[in-house]
């Protein structure tokens, strides 16, 4: 699951970066704000890398795709890209601990097959 979500994650993170781009754009917001809102989410998508596995790893993963489908508030486009975002973060999650219980079942069996003399 780690390898997906992470892969997931840093693709948010670039995504963000290019939408903050965009937001500049708009008269109404702030670079100082737009920066600021932006390089806190990019922090969380690398830091929410390394404790995907921990407990409320996944929630708080979830938590930044809302996050990133609301910032279509400010870049209509981020509601297109966020809900994409949320589907793939739907699957690595769900994908992902299908692989992990098919590993763990997978090691299970070689441990029981292999012969207790070799």
């Amino acid at each position: 699951m780690r390898t997906l979500c992470s892969s997931t994650l840093i693709g948010e993170f670039f995504v963000i970066g290019f939408a903050a781009l965009v937001a500049m754009k708009d008269a109404d917001l702030s670079t100082s704000t737009v920066w600021l809102v932006s390089g806190i989410a990019m922090v969380l998508c690398v830091a929410l890398c390394g404790v995907i596995t921990r407990p409320g790893g996944v929630a708080l993963g979830w938590a930044l795709q809302v996050a990133l489908v609301a910032s279509g508030i400010f870049v209509p486009t981020m509601y297109f890209l966020g809900a994409i975002f949320a589907g793939l973060w739907w699957a690595s999650v769900h994908y992902g601990r299908k692989i992990d219980e098919a590993k763990a079942r997978f090691a299970a069996q070689g441990t029981q097959d292999t012969p207790s003399g070799a």
